[in-house]
């Protein structure tokens, strides 16, 4: 077995706060509940992310000699119908994501550019993303090595910023300021004369949810990383932790400098550093150009990544004759180049249809599509969960190095993770206020259209197969747990001292 793990822990550390922490994240739940979402960042973090990054720890570790994705996580308790399922809705769970990404470009690039909002129709803002899309996907497909320098870059300066932000707050606290909304645990409430239904809030989970997701982007690099499984545990766990922290102090002090209601999702960040920068004397006009910059880059990596990975993780780990050699064939920078451009042209009309309803507020179609992506973004992680459950129900047996408790434990933390993923789904997908058209055309239409096409699309493969091969198919469709445990049991073999035991 070749010997990858190069690199630590700190290394890991970082990717996971990359890959998790981002702060429109802390601005969008404020504008949405305001410092109510604090609290709820940090039990999130403890009763979500914490517990999801240790059962995708343990799937990793029952994975160990594959690249451990999605696909390979879910195969192995529910087989490869579902497995294809679930990494279908991982790719397409980030269609949605482009919806929200791509007009908050823009957004960044006029406060960079002008220092302040740029006014501009919603339709013009979808002309100008097709245009930005165009070019990160043709970019991604040349395989750009300097894509990883400005995601690295980005993180960088968006973790500078928010640290530098929650210094300042506390400066001011501490300084005597007046905060702008009430700071005490009583203020972290649904205000009733606010217009937040308990519905509403309900939908906002999906939203802090996806805000603390990400884990299982890294569950690949368990093989790369020195201290195996018990350090890629360690290591996530500190680091979810740490961005709970980061959302939920980050989430309280915004009410410092600015009050709930002078925000809105496109202007919350700038609006708070201007506020921030003006208590300290510094020039409101640069630091809104400042952060400008910083989150453009920090979105722009962002982007360039997420058009090549998920359409690279899906096309390449499926079986080829699914979609024929064609789509998911590789170019010689290991991109799916059919695959990118199937994605381009899929989301294209998605990113039309949110305008018909968005009026002329870019602030509400970025409700409208913040809504969307934080619905189906729940899709994955919940399908791993089924999958992790049925794992511990009937192959408790199958050989890891590393088990989230015992099985009772197991089976009890992923019924309850899956009973919280059914509300918070079912009141985002079905937002209060918004139009019933918009709800069924975009929110249930477009899951349903899609996942129905992806499922009907796998029979059409599977009845080729059982035509050819029956045994094939059998083997298509049977969870992979047993051969996994006997190929961890003969690694666990290979890797252990002579005269020392292994335990699980």
């Amino acid at each position: 077995m070749t010997n990858r793990r190069s690199i630590g822990a700190v290394i890991l550390f970082s990717m996971v706060i990359a890959a998790v922490f981002n702060f429109r994240n802390v601005v969008n739940n404020y504008v949405a509940i305001g410092t109510l979402a604090a609290p709820i960042f940090l039990i999130a973090t403890i009763l979500y992310f914490v517990p999801f990054t240790l059962v995708i720890a343990e799937m990793v570790s029952l994975n160990r000699r594959s690249e451990s994705g999605v696909y390979q996580w879910v195969k192995s308790s529910l087989g490869g119908r579902w497995a294809f399922f679930t990494a279908f809705c991982y790719w397409f769970v980030n269609l949605f994501y482009f919806i929200s990404l791509l007009p908050i470009v823009l957004v960044y690039a006029g406060y960079m550019i002008l220092g302040r909002e740029w006014a501009i129709q919603p339709w013009l803002i979808a002309v100008l993303s097709v245009v930005i899309f165009f070019i990160a996907t043709y970019v991604s497909t040349k395989g750009a090595r300097w894509i990883g320098s400005v995601t690295s870059l980005g993180s960088t300066l968006m973790m500078v910023m928010a640290l530098l932000f929650i210094v300042a707050g506390v400066g001011a606290l501490l300084g005597g300021i007046t905060p702008a909304n009430d700071m005490s645990p009583g203020g972290m409430r649904l205000d009733p004369g606010s217009g937040i239904t308990a519905w509403a809030f309900l939908g906002t989970l999906a939203w802090i949810i996806q805000g603390v997701g990400g884990a299982e982007s890294i569950g690949g690099y368990l093989n790369d990383l020195k201290g195996g499984v018990r350090a890629f545990v360690r290591t996530i766990v500190v680091a979810g932790i740490a961005i709970g922290l980061l959302y939920s102090v980050g989430t309280w002090l915004m009410g410092v400098f600015v009050k709930k209601s002078s925000v809105s999702y496109s202007n919350g960040i700038f609006v708070t550093m201007q506020s921030a920068a003006g208590h300290f004397g510094l020039s409101g006009d640069l630091v809104v150009r400042g952060v400008g910059l910083i989150m453009l880059v920090a979105t722009l990596g962002g982007l360039l990544i997420w058009t090549s990975a998920p359409v690279k993780i899906f096309f390449s780990e499926i079986p080829d004759k699914v979609f024929g050699k064609r789509v998911v064939a590789l170019n010689d920078q290991g991109v799916p180049v059919v695959g990118a451009w199937i994605q381009f042209a899929v989301v294209v009309p998605l990113l039309f249809i949110p305008t018909l309803g968005a009026g002329s507020s870019i602030d509400d179609l970025l409700k409208i599509v913040t809504n969307m992506t934080a619905a189906t973004a729940l899709l994955p992680p919940a399908l791993i969960l089924v999958a992790y459950l049925v794992l511990r129900a009937r192959f408790e047996g199958a050989v890891r190095e590393f088990r989230f408790g015992s099985r009772v434990v197991g089976l009890g933390m992923s019924i309850f993770l899956l009973a919280v993923f059914a509300v918070a789904f079912v009141a985002s997908t079905f937002p209060e206020g918004q139009a019933l058209w918009l709800t069924l055309a975009y929110n249930v239409g477009g899951v349903v259209v899609f996942l129905g096409a992806s499922l009907l699309w796998y029979q059409r493969y599977l009845r080729r197969l059982r035509a050819t091969s029956p045994e094939e198919a059998a083997a298509e469709l049977a969870p992979s747990a047993p051969i996994r445990s006997e190929e961890n049991a003969q690694a666990l073999r290979e890797e252990e001292p002579e005269g020392v035991g292994t335990s699980a």
